[in-house]
């Protein structure tokens, strides 16, 4: 608080005493230099932080309905609603001041501290949820002022008569009436609003006082409040005497009360309610006096009633009868119900009442030291304020009967407010005091709101409320007034107080969830810049005030909860898709680092298994002289490949020094992160500037992805000028790249005749998909159609399998074989045999790790039982290592080439062909794969040549060809031929993916 002020000071800064929101005042005669002296941030603790809270905060609940909370709920129950909406607020003040004092709180105040702690989307959806509860509340006051004019000021203002819809057609006429008045008050000008703060803050003291005065002679000198009661029923009060006759010079006279229950009939053998007849009429005192024994002994326990039940005195004898159907018909003499209660419906009415704790936090630039004002005159009001409720809630208890408690709008007191009826000297002073009082919160309520919508409209994160950031010249937003207006126009037509609060409640308890939840992140993240001045904070209590926030919105009404999350969750989604980016250093982004980090170490240990492998791509990009891309296919292929799944990192390499193409290298990357935004390609983009281009490939391939994160695929593009004169190093840098992702058992895709790939807006109606599985190479080869048939762009092809047999394959069993392995792969694609001489095929792979015994093996397993089908897996996986470690085996024997190519194999063709290649059958099988590199090129071409005959027959019309790759020679001498045997082998074909495995299984037929 401050240290005792002069009494001159004090009187001046409540003379220019305003509740309005920072950033009001500064529009407000921008001419004025008078003006521009008192917005200086000069406020202390109390006028600046204090009183607004306490303003805000005590309000229209308190003295409408909080006497009916404690008379329905009792004293109890009424305590518990009390202490656990105020430890809500009180934790959510402690969690609000910690992020308060971190800094600078400009215009905005809860917006701006949740938005900067949990970013954007987080800001933008609670932000727009305290502005729609703000907006209501600014209904809430509205119908809370019409309610005290029609029934408790001018109660024959009413222009509908009749039941409960004619009380709500008046709140509605006069409601909008009185909203139309205030939105043209805070649109002349706010001005007025300030002038009147101080006679709102004055009327809700002296109210809150004259409450306290009452209490005190209520002990001396009880009020004369009678109340009329039928047995144990609660009679209307009126200009009728409580009694059933009387008696005048010894002459019995019925009285109009007896009229009323007898058919209008005054005879004394009249027939009358059968009630009536049986029961006594009796007078009570309305407000006894402070009893502890009596009143407040009886007012310690709830009385929940059904809507329409007759208000009855819990401890008054009486005598039931059997039919209530008289009862129904004479229903204008008793006090009823006009709701169904129960607990949690009373705490969605009560929790407006504790809302208001933003007033100081809103205002922080006005403040003198708002880091010193803010945790101090926030949790000193909801101090006070905590105090006053429950206080309240033990005096009422304990003063006033429970009848008149009950009694919501003093039909038995003669239609006094109830509040009023205990308070000192007069009634008058809380109702008049709470006419004004519920007049300023609604104005307050809608100048607050549209600074409020605009603030959130000028960050620019939301596109469709960009509109109302403009407003008038001065800065006054009358776009976002209007639409406050209109949002405050459906509260009204609701029409009724109960009805309104709850729906307020959800939109505040949601905000106030959130600024807990950011200041427990914040905690817990121990980001460097959290370093807030107020340290009476833990993260345990902001975990549970955002628990009690959550489950208070449950309890008040859990339809409604899910309706304002609903709505949040929207915004948020919208925000996060719609919204501008921005980068403000929340905490949800630090949250997103180290759940990445987290994550990061936990999949470090080893690589994946086979059924979580996919395809972890490092795309190699060649870019032009003003670094654009050279083929952008490149990425709608990766997209196609990936649908957005695992992780892509989109690699070039720019050759030279990094100080001198330090900016090349940025205009590479902006322009490749660009086409990757236009093909949906997510992932992270790399640019290495290396002295050569054959280095730069190199470190990507080394060191491209962190951890756990890195790629193990490699897509390229085939060079297609490999043959130009001038383009000398454009082969040897490509086999030298498929020679590195071998050596790094990483698996390359070469796509050829890229340019002809399709784009994303493109598809596919009809065509294939063909895979030519010649080696087996870990099921790459199998996985990729299905990947990439999960695209749009590829969804209609159809998958066809060709695989090759030899002379001493079974073709039909092998077909066979290869439809059981698909089927255990469940995987749909039709299946083709093509016969080939052994030797045909023989010079395909020039090294002896993917060999065509391994893929038959493993067709032939399909047949084995599981232990043997371990063991012949780890059979073929020793062989392999064996033959890595041994090297290559020489081969002895000279092998002729066929003169043609058989397709299909009889007993007789295959005797005659044995006779006739006696020495290549006589050759064991290994070694014919084990044909060293420096034998014959003739013979690699012919296989190319013979191969690409047999796919060019099938496959010439397929949208996409899969073909294995095989492996370089070792002796670079032959990388030239090498080319020309890829070349020869893709010859005519549109579009090829030549792929080669990374030695591991990447498919399984278990689940």
């Amino acid at each position: 608080m401050d240290s005792n002020p002069m009494v001159s000071s004090l009187l001046n800064k409540l003379a220019n005493y305003t509740n309005v929101t920072q950033g009001v005042v500064e529009h407000e005669e921008d001419d004025d230099s008078k003006r521009k002296e008192i917005k200086a941030p000069r406020m202390g603790t109390f006028i600046g932080v204090y009183l607004p809270c306490l303003q805000n905060i005590l309000g229209v609940i308190l003295f409408l309905r909080l006497t009916w909370i404690v008379g329905t709920a009792g004293v109890l129950e009424s305590f518990i609603i009390v202490f656990i909406c105020c430890s809500g607020t009180m934790l959510t003040a402690i969690s609000m001041s910690a992020i308060a004092t971190n800094g600078v709180v400009p215009a905005g105040g809860s917006y701006y501290m949740i938005s900067r702690s949990l970013g954007p989307e987080f800001g933008g959806a609670v932000g727009l949820c305290f502005y729609l509860g703000t907006t209501f509340a600014g209904a809430m006051y509205i119908l809370g002022t019409i309610e005290i004019l029609l029934k408790y000021i001018a109660t024959n203002a009413a222009i509908f008569t009749g039941g409960e819809e004619a009380t709500l057609n008046n709140m509605r006429v006069y409601g909008t009436c009185i909203l139309a008045l205030m939105a043209i008050v805070v649109f002349v000008g706010v001005k007025y609003v300030n002038k009147l703060a101080l006679v709102f803050l004055a009327c809700v003291i002296l109210s809150i006082i004259a409450i306290y005065a009452g209490v005190i002679k209520t002990a001396f000198d009880p009020p004369d409040f009678r109340i009329c009661l039928l047995g144990n029923r609660t009679l209307l009060s009126g200009d009728h005497i409580c009694a059933k006759y009387v008696i005048e010079n010894n002459v019995t006279e019925t009285t109009l009360l007896w009229k009323k229950f007898c058919s209008d009939d005054p005879s004394l053998n009249a027939t009358c309610d059968e009630y009536f007849r049986l029961n006594n009429v009796t007078e009570i005192q309305g407000i006894p006096g402070v009893q502890v024994e009596s009143c407040l002994v009886n007012n310690l326990w709830s009385v929940y009633r059904e809507k329409g039940v007759i208000i009855e005195k819990q401890d008054m004898p009486s005598v039931p009868v059997p039919s209530l159907e008289e009862v129904k018909e004479k229903s204008d003499a008793y006090v009823y119900t006009d709701i169904m209660t129960y607990f949690t419906m009373l705490v969605g009415i009560y929790f407006p009442s504790v809302t208001g704790i933003m007033a100081g936090s809103n205002r922080s630039g006005d403040l003198r030291d708002a880091q010193k004002s803010i945790p101090t005159g926030t949790i000193l009001a909801i101090s006070t304020t905590s105090f006053i409720y429950l206080s309240c809630i033990i005096l009422f208890g304990a003063c006033i009967e429970g009848v008149v408690l009950r009694d919501k709008f003093g039909e038995a007191v003669n239609g006094n407010l109830v509040i009023g009826t205990l308070a000192w000297p007069s009634p008058w002073v809380i109702v008049i005091g709470s006419f004004f009082s519920t007049c300023g919160a609604g104005l307050q309520s809608l100048t607050g709101a549209p600074r409020l919508l605009q603030a959130i409209a000028r960050d620019g994160i939301v596109p469709f409320l960009h509109v109302f950031g403009h407003g008038k010249a001065n800065g006054e937003p009358t776009w976002a007034l209007l639409l406050t207006a209109l949002i405050c126009e459906i509260g009204i037509l609701i029409a009724s107080l109960d009805s309104v609060a709850p729906i307020l409640s959800m939109f505040f308890l949601m905000c106030y969830l959130f600024v807990n939840l950011a200041c427990a992140v914040q905690t817990l993240l121990r980001t460097p810049n959290w370093r807030p001045r107020f340290k009476y904070y833990h993260w345990t209590l902001s975990f549970l005030g955002m628990s009690l926030c959550l489950a208070l919105m449950f309890i008040c009404s859990w339809y409604y909860a899910l309706v304002a999350m609903l709505i949040a969750g929207c915004i948020y989604k919208y925000i996060e898709y719609r919204g501008a980016e921005k980068e403000w250093g929340d905490g949800i982004r630090g949250l997103s680092l180290n759940a990445a980090r987290y994550a990061l170490l936990r999949v470090e240990h080893g690589p994946p298994h086979t059924k979580n492998w996919r395809p972890q791509v490092l795309v190699l990009l060649n870019l032009d002289s003003e670094q654009l891309v050279k083929h952008p296919r490149l990425l709608s292929f990766t997209s196609q490949l990936k649908a957005g799944k695992g992780l892509t990192i989109v690699g070039s390499v720019l050759p030279g020094i990094y100080l001198d193409k330090y900016t090349e290298a940025q205009t590479a990357e902006e322009n490749i992160r660009s086409l990757m935004g236009v093909e949906k390609t997510k992932g992270f983009c790399q640019i290495v500037v290396s002295s050569s281009l054959r280095d730069g490939i190199s470190h990507l391939i080394q060191s491209a992805g962190l951890g756990g994160m890195k790629h193990n695929t490699v897509l390229m593009a085939w060079p297609q000028s490999w043959k130009q004169t001038d383009n000398h190093f454009s082969w040897k840098n490509f086999v030298d790249t498929v020679r590195e992702t071998t050596a790094a058992h990483q698996a390359l895709l070469v796509a050829k005749n890229i340019d002809l790939f399709p784009m994303n807006q493109e598809r596919f109606t009809e065509g294939n998909i063909d895979v030519w599985w010649i080696v087996h190479d870990g099921g790459m080869l199998m996985l990729l159609p299905f990947l990439l048939r999960q695209h749009k762009v590829w969804r209609k092809c159809k998958m066809r399998i060709f695989t090759v047999a030899q002379m001493d394959d079974n073709s039909i069993q092998m077909k066979k074989d290869l439809q059981m392995f698909l089927y255990h792969l469940r995987l749909n694609a039709e299946v083709e045999v093509v016969e080939m001489f052994e030797n045909d095929i023989s010079a395909f792979t020039y090294e002896k790790t993917l060999v065509m015994e391994q893929r038959s093996q493993m067709l032939k397993q399909m047949q084995l039982s599981k232990n043997e089908r371990e063991r012949e897996a780890q059979l073929i996986h020793d062989r392999n290592t064996a033959s890595h470690s041994t090297g290559m085996v020489k081969s002895h024997t000279a092998i002729t080439t066929p003169e043609k190519v058989q397709m299909t194999w009889t007993k007789e063709k295959l005797i005659s062909e044995k006779h006739k290649n006696k020495e290549t059958s006589m050759m064991n099988y290994k070694d014919i794969f084990n044909m060293k590199p420096n034998q014959s090129n003739v013979r690699r071409m012919h296989t190319a040549v013979k191969l690409n005959g047999v796919v060019l027959n099938k496959s010439q019309n397929a949208q996409l060809v899969l073909l294995n790759m095989p492996g370089p020679p070792k002796n670079r001498q032959g990388d030239e031929n090498y080319m020309e045997f890829l070349e020869v082998l893709t010859e005519g074909l549109n579009r090829v993916l030549l792929v080669r495995g990374g030695g591991r299984e990447v498919i399984t037929i278990y689940s």
